[in-house]
């Protein structure tokens, strides 16, 4: 099915954040034209609001990856968590594009300032969570901080199965999540395109393997789906897995490596393609419960912009192999 021209206009119709990977991906616009919409991405719109809420200390609600004071409050016991601390604010912005000349010597204000809640451990060191430390890794290379110490901790910390699991470093399981998974593979990934080096790319190409053994949908000892929550589509996506998030990091892979995509992402390709309503648009998922600085994108039911900008892509991407 061809990109609708209708969908590709009301895709452009975005915040720059979006639209210049409209541009790049889906419209094959030469690299001046979306180069020019992604430099406004700190200037305007989400890019921009997202920078006014950041703290003096370079922090982003005064916490590492809570905000200041939540433990004490009433918003501890609520379903979900906030989305608006320093780890969740960084990992949005390098995501949309912002240029990291724009955050100045934030990498330098958090070193001084900004420990995580877990046992107070420097910022740029990481902790013991697999996706935490993989959200710092990318955010880290990205401000040009030496996070290598955090990329061989990857190395380190895979389970025998091949991938990861945040539960792994409190003793409650030796098997590999794929949550866990796909955010450290592309933590791994965003390290190695940002800073050139490709020494954790075994260890990546591992987590990667352990996801394609499992087709992206499937418990590999029984063949059932792994859980609803990977078919179903949310945007943002924070930390939680799913098929569509999966594919959209295979396919940069693919475009890193110069690899052909794996026959076993079949399953999951008709999984989003199925997802793709008549009007070639993807509908929101229920939001991850908790507090944000400001809506990105559709509420529940309705036509999402990112969640079709990442499925268009992912299938121009399969089926031009094909």
């Amino acid at each position: 099915m061809a990109t609708d021209t209708g969908v590709l206009d009301w895709l452009l119709d975005s915040d720059p954040a979006l639209r210049w990977q409209v541009e790049r991906d889906l419209v094959g616009a030469p690299p001046e034209v979306w180069q020019r919409t992604r430099a406004r991405v700190p200037v305007e719109g989400f890019g921009a609001r997202l920078l006014s809420h950041q703290d003096a200390d370079g922090q982003w609600a005064g916490g590492a990856y809570f905000p200041a004071g939540f433990f004490d409050s009433d918003e501890a016991h609520a379903p979900g968590q906030p989305w608006t601390a320093t780890t969740w604010s960084l990992k949005d912005l390098r995501e949309w594009g912002v240029d990291a000349a724009h955050l100045g010597d934030t990498a330098e204000r958090l070193a001084a300032n900004s420990r995580w809640e877990y046992d107070d451990l420097p910022y740029w060191g990481g902790e013991v969570d697999v996706c935490i430390n993989a959200y710092t890794l990318a955010s880290g290379a990205w401000l040009g901080v030496d996070v290598t110490p955090l990329a061989r901790w990857f190395v380190d910390h895979r389970l025998t199965d091949g991938g990861w699991n945040c539960e792994a470093e409190e003793g409650d399981s030796v098997r590999s999540s794929f949550h866990s998974t796909l955010n450290a593979v592309r933590g791994l990934l965003a390290y190695e395109m940002l800073t050139g080096d490709d020494s954790p790319r075994d260890a990546r190409h591992g987590g990667e393997e352990y996801l394609l053994q499992r087709r992206l949908l499937y418990r590999l000892s029984t063949g059932e789906l792994v859980g609803g929550f990977a078919t179903s589509f949310v945007a943002p996506t924070r930390h939680r897995y799913s098929a569509l998030t999966a594919l959209d990091h295979f396919r940069d892979v693919a475009v890193h490596e110069g690899r052909a995509p794996d026959p076993r992402l079949a399953d999951a390709v008709a999984v989003v393609r199925h997802a793709r309503r008549p009007d070639g648009t993807w509908l929101q998922g229920a939001p991850l419960r908790g507090r944000t600085w400001f809506d990105v994108d559709a509420g529940e039911g309705e036509p999402s912009k990112w969640l079709t900008l990442t499925g268009t892509r992912v299938l121009d991407w399969w089926d031009a192999a094909a």
